[in-house]
C-alpha cells in the first residue's frame, strides 16, 4: 500500500478543488488557504512531483500564454488511483480518531 504523506494529501486536495486550475500558483495559494500557513513552491512542486510519480495526478501542459511570455502552464488532474487513495487515507484518518478517542475516554 502507498499511503499519502500529510503534505501529499493536502495538494492532492488542493488539486481536487481546483479542477482546470490546477497549476503552481493556485495550488499554493489553496494550501495556504487551507492549512492557514504560507507554503513555498518548493513546498508544493517536491509533494507534486511524488504524487506524479505514484500516479496520484497527470500533468499537461497547456497552450502557450502570452501573459507568460509565450511559456506553457503545466496543469495537474487527479487521477482515478489519486481520488482512491484520498478515500483510504481518509478512511485511515477515521479509524485512527475514532481509536484515539475511545482509548481517551474509557
Amino acid at each position: 500500500m502507498n499511503i499519502l504523506s500529510r503534505s501529499e494529501e493536502i495538494i492532492l486536495l488542493a488539486v481536487w478543488k481546483l479542477e482546470d486550475e490546477a497549476y503552481g500558483v493556485p495550488i499554493r495559494d489553496q494550501v495556504s488557504k487551507d492549512t492557514g500557513q504560507e507554503w513555498s513552491f518548493g513546498a508544493v512542486y517536491k509533494p507534486l512531483k511524488q504524487l506524479l510519480h505514484k500516479g496520484f495526478v497527470d500533468k499537461t501542459a497547456s497552450a502557450p500564454c502570452a501573459e507568460r511570455g509565450g511559456r506553457s502552464k503545466y496543469i495537474y488532474a487527479i487521477t482515478p488511483d489519486g481520488r482512491a487513495a484520498l478515500r483510504e487515507i481518509r478512511k485511515i484518518h477515521r479509524a485512527l480518531w475514532t481509536e484515539a478517542c475511545e482509548a481517551a475516554f474509557k
